[in-house]
């Protein structure tokens, strides 16, 4: 199996005149792409049929090569806009804070005189006669990937950092460890249908709730908690060859509307970063090859796992107590064992339709 990783290298050994040529660059390359955008919005054309006459009808000093970049750019920036919100979808908008370099644009070349840096990226057939070289250092997780897998002739760069991409060879799936349900959740960040669980992380919150926003012990305290959910994550999925999580997402969504949720429990969900979460879990899976598959996270936490009797009232707090059978059980965990129970049970890959619901 393959998988893709980047690494990101950071800028900061420019010159100033050439991050103002780089900002330039950039800045032009983000009217173009919004220049597509505005064309192909009603009738999108495949990245094939970007032909000449296309890739002509900006008025701009960038070369035809990078124009087709940006008009691919463009391409993908459309799809993504209304795959995600539908018919609700509003014409995306290109900042011009960061451009992707092909490797007709872009190549990388071993230190020649400068011994001090590591690598040197080339980038030419940009236009307007400009020429850049921007001298780069590698780090350990850059050396990591490097060794592990293949480096892709495409790059990313912005006005802090050029983002190279690997593919990694990381073999077959498992055949051999448990198949486990994973919760999801802020008191437990991830409860185990063996019963485990992991991750206190609301003192974690609370701490950060109470800092200034965009302090620098705010932000100190979103990457400590970030490597603790990456340690986290490695340890719920040992031992296992398959996990299952609940796909969630949309959560803030309205949560201001009709005053649906206080200040507090906004700020708390705000900093709960689920997303996160669900990326590293599935990440650390696909480089210990294990499978990771999701469920719809619809009653997971009301359902009984041992009958399945669904009430809301069977839960409080973090306590399960079924008031059809009287199944006892931690909250966390009797959702865990909903969702391996709904995986197991329920069409492979399709939606889940709830069980008993009480009227």
């Amino acid at each position: 199996m393959k998988i893709i990783r980047s690494s990101k290298c950071s800028l900061k050994y420019l010159t100033l005149k050439k991050e103002i040529s780089l900002r330039d660059i950039l800045t032009e390359y983000g009217k173009v792409v919004n220049f597509f955008i505005e064309q192909f919005w009603q009738a999108t054309p495949s990245k094939g049929q970007l032909l000449k006459d296309v890739l002509n009808r900006p008025t701009t000093w960038l070369t035809a090569r990078l124009k087709k970049v940006a008009a691919r750019e463009a391409i993908d920036m459309i799809f993504a806009s209304k795959k995600r919100f539908g018919e609700k979808a509003k014409m995306a908008v290109h900042k011009g804070k960061r451009m992707h370099a092909s490797s007709t644009i872009g190549t990388l070349h071993p230190p020649k005189k400068a011994k001090e840096y590591d690598g040197w990226l080339h980038l030419a057939s940009i236009g307007n006669s400009l020429i850049l070289d921007i001298p780069l250092r590698f780090h350990k997780h850059f050396h990591k990937l490097s060794s592990r897998g293949k480096r892709l002739e495409s790059y990313i760069i912005t006005e802090h950092y050029v983002q190279f991409s690997f593919e990694i060879e990381t073999g077959q799936k498992k055949e051999e460890g448990e198949i486990r349900g994973i919760d999801t959740g802020i008191n437990t960040l991830a409860a185990l249908s063996d019963g485990r669980q992991f991750g206190h992380i609301d003192t974690d919150i609370e701490e950060i709730k109470r800092c200034e926003y965009g302090s620098k012990r705010q932000k100190k305290l979103r990457r400590a908690l970030k490597q603790k959910i990456c340690e986290i994550a490695k340890a719920s999925i040992a031992g296992a060859k398959l996990v299952v999580v609940e796909a969630l997402k949309k959560m803030n969504n309205n949560t201001k509307r009709e005053h649906r949720l206080s200040k507090n429990v906004r700020r708390t969900l705000g900093s709960w970063t689920y997303r996160y979460w669900l990326n590293r879990l599935e990440m650390t899976c696909e480089w210990n090859r294990v499978a990771f598959r999701t469920v719809s996270p619809m009653y997971t936490s009301q359902c009984c796992s041992a009958c399945g009797y669904t009430e809301r009232r069977n839960r409080d707090a973090r306590d399960f107590l079924c008031k059809k059978c009287g199944y006892t059980c931690d909250a966390d965990v009797n959702a865990a064992k909903n969702i391996l129970s709904r995986f197991l049970s329920g069409p492979y890959g399709a939606g889940f339709k709830p069980c008993l619901i009480c009227p």
